[in-house]
């Protein structure tokens, strides 16, 4: 990808990179409301690679990809920073899954169905779904927080969305958690187990699990959001 003068081609870079910035937005997304449009993130996303490739020097002993993927995210979540895209009502509807997950899971002995969660919450299951959706910014697992509170004006995206890969097993440091985590999600449904593996895993985002499971991508999120509350109920029980 150079010129015929030697000097590296920007522009071919940067359409040879594209499909990258693609991937990282879409990826991102599921952790996100509804209300943020992945087309701005690839925009964002496109100045962090122009950034990454003025930066870049071979030297530094990282792949130029590793090194992009870096700046990449970096300028999305800068740009998340600066607009105030999560609601204290998103929060406490956070709140309120976890806590009608942990009653149900106390008082029934076994994981709720998604109806139960619907009941136990005083509401339809289509209302209790479309909720699934518009939380779905908060559905991370911040594993991170256990066992100490935080102020509700604490930044939500510092300390969730901080680290590289936003993958909630790089959060954890402690084996105990690491163990408990993993019997967790054994515990989940079988499609939420699914979606999980193929989230985090394989990193496939919400519209290519949403083709293998044959289902729309909403639902792919209202489930992600679904068994990450499941998680962080139970890790939060620990």
């Amino acid at each position: 990808m150079y010129t015929a003068k030697g000097q590296l081609d920007r522009n071919a870079m940067i359409r040879h990179y594209q499909p990258l910035v693609r991937r990282l937005a879409h990826h991102m997304m599921a952790k996100l409301p509804a209300n943020v449009q992945v087309d701005d993130l690839i925009q964002v996303g496109l100045i962090g690679l122009s950034d990454a490739l003025s930066r870049y020097e071979a030297g530094q002993g990282a792949q130029f990809e590793t090194f992009a993927t870096q700046r990449i995210r970096g300028a999305m979540l800068d740009e998340l920073r600066e607009n105030d895209w999560m609601s204290r009502g998103s929060r406490k509807s956070q709140k309120d899954i976890e806590q009608a997950l942990h009653r149900l899971e106390h008082r029934l002995g076994r994981t709720p169905l998604e109806s139960e969660i619907a009941t136990e919450m005083g509401m339809s299951l289509s209302d209790y779904q479309l909720l699934l959706g518009k939380v779905r910014g908060t559905q991370l697992v911040y594993l991170e927080d256990m066992g100490r509170g935080h102020d509700d004006d604490d930044s939500f995206l510092d300390r969730h969305m901080a680290d590289s890969d936003a993958d909630p097993l790089n959060l954890l440091g402690d084996q105990r958690l690491r163990e408990a985590l993993v019997a967790a999600i054994k515990l989940l449904p079988e499609r939420e187990q699914l979606i999980m593996s193929m989230y985090y895993e394989q990193d496939m985002n919400l519209k290519e699990i949403a083709l293998v499971m044959n289902v729309t991508e909403s639902r792919v999120c209202q489930l992600h959001s679904q068994s990450i509350a499941r998680l962080r109920a139970k890790m939060r029980a620990h």
